[in-house]
């Protein structure tokens, strides 16, 4: 092109792409927030901003439950550009539909209750908002509907290494559970811990008993105080862990200078709450990558997406940075693995137990092992008893090993304690 004739082009190029700049509407620094929904709360259509709404059973700040739900709502809208996160805290049952529906009028397309006994009632809401994915956190109930998706991550796999590590730990032979009062949940989690209690004993030959004592609830404080100090003062117990919420346990455990063993979230790390000499291990649940799944099927405009969710240590989430976190995994003071375990305990834990804690992980993370299939699971006679399901007796053989336990037995029949373990009244 003659230079003459190719300036003159160029000029004409700058002066239409002014125009069309002067016209078009100016940019935003962040992406627009949803658009509130029409008046029958149905998510507007065309919105591209999906917003994952959280309600809270408790305050967020200073829980392990709630702050891990918190974070994990965080850290999704880090991941997506398009993903919002909002919540409510301290949701009672008769809150959860009235706060579900201001929610979903302001745009909220998958809603959650993170606990089973306040998120239960959004099923009521299934059918009126199809185009909505409710969630429960499950205790015991697995109702369903193809849009009530019912969630709990496998954090028994994690206790199994936290009751490698007691075992070894323990020097009366006494290890002691604050637990809040039996269900599903509850026993489920605590036999994860008295299994690989066992399995820890049994490899360092040594006698270890498990003793759990229950508050009646998740948090009081005061009595799960008094049932810590009587667990180290009456049983000789110089392991305590808790299945419980508030800090008190913990607290007993520092001023009488034993071992803890935290559950739930990394609470040395994430919160600073006592320290390495205190915390031997924990472990930290990533409910993200569960509201992840969740959140790729909305995205995919999935009507029917998998309702009743379970991941384990082999189901992992990539974060906004690149970290790869799985759904559950040993946690403490920001480390995680064999590395997660205290340098004050780490040399009185036999290198057997090391290797074995290893290994278990490494297989749970391959998809390879569980505790659950692998084990026997031989009830102690004590539990509680379900509608149309009575404890089984002491000595039954609820599951062989080597049987892989159903998804609905895990979550909604785990109704015994494993052989071995002592409730104190």
């Amino acid at each position: 092109m003659n230079p003459k004739k190719y300036y003159i082009f160029m000029a004409l190029l700058v002066i239409v792409s002014a125009v069309f700049s002067a016209c078009a509407p100016a940019a935003t620094e962040a992406p627009p927030a949803a658009t509130e929904a029409p008046a029958t709360g149905e998510p507007a259509a065309g919105d591209e901003t999906i917003t994952l709404a959280i309600e809270h059973f408790s305050v967020i700040e200073g829980t392990t439950w709630s702050g891990a739900h918190d974070r994990a709502g965080k850290r999704l809208a880090e991941k997506y550009d398009n993903v919002e996160y909002v919540y409510r805290e301290s949701v009672a049952p008769d809150q959860s539909v009235p706060f579900a529906e201001e929610m979903i009028a302001q745009g909220a397309n998958i809603v959650v209750g993170n606990a089973e006994f306040m998120g239960m009632p959004l099923i009521d809401l299934a059918d009126k908002y199809p185009d909505v994915y409710f969630v429960s956190i499950v205790a015991s109930d697995l109702s369903t509907k193809p849009n009530f998706i019912r969630y709990f991550p496998r954090q028994y796999q994690a206790l199994y290494l936290e009751g490698l590590i007691a075992a070894a730990l323990t020097q009366t032979g006494n290890i002691g559970i604050v637990s809040a009062f039996p269900n599903v949940q509850v026993l489920r989690r605590t036999a994860g811990f008295v299994l690989g209690v066992q399995d820890g004993a049994a490899l360092l030959n040594k006698e270890v008993n498990v003793y759990v004592k229950y508050a009646g609830d998740w948090y009081l404080p005061q009595e799960e105080r008094d049932i810590a100090a009587t667990l180290v003062d009456q049983y000789k117990v110089d392991v305590l862990t808790q299945q419980t919420d508030s800090g008190s346990t913990l607290d007993v455990a520092t001023e009488k200078g034993i071992w803890f063993v935290g559950k739930d979230m990394d609470i040395v790390g994430e919160y600073g709450w006592s320290n390495t000499d205190t915390v031997a291990i924990s472990f930290d649940t990533r409910w993200e990558v569960g509201y992840d799944l969740m959140m790729q099927d909305y995205m995919a405009g999935n009507k029917t997406p998998e309702t009743i969710l379970y991941p384990g240590m082999e189901t992992s989430i990539t974060l906004a940075d690149g970290t790869v976190y799985p759904t559950v995994d040993l946690m403490n003071d920001g480390k995680v693995g064999l590395d997660a375990i205290s340098p004050k305990a780490l040399p009185l834990i036999p290198q057997e137990i090391l290797d074995l804690v290893k290994q278990r992980r490494d297989e749970m993370m391959a998809g390879t092992w569980d505790p659950f299939t692998e084990h026997e699971l031989i009830s102690n006679g004590t539990g509680l008893e379900l509608d149309g399901l009575p404890i089984p007796a002491a000595g039954t053989v609820v599951k062989a090993a080597g049987a892989e336990a159903t998804i609905e037995f895990l979550l909604s029949q785990f109704n015994f304690d494993v052989q071995g373990t002592t409730i104190l009244e």
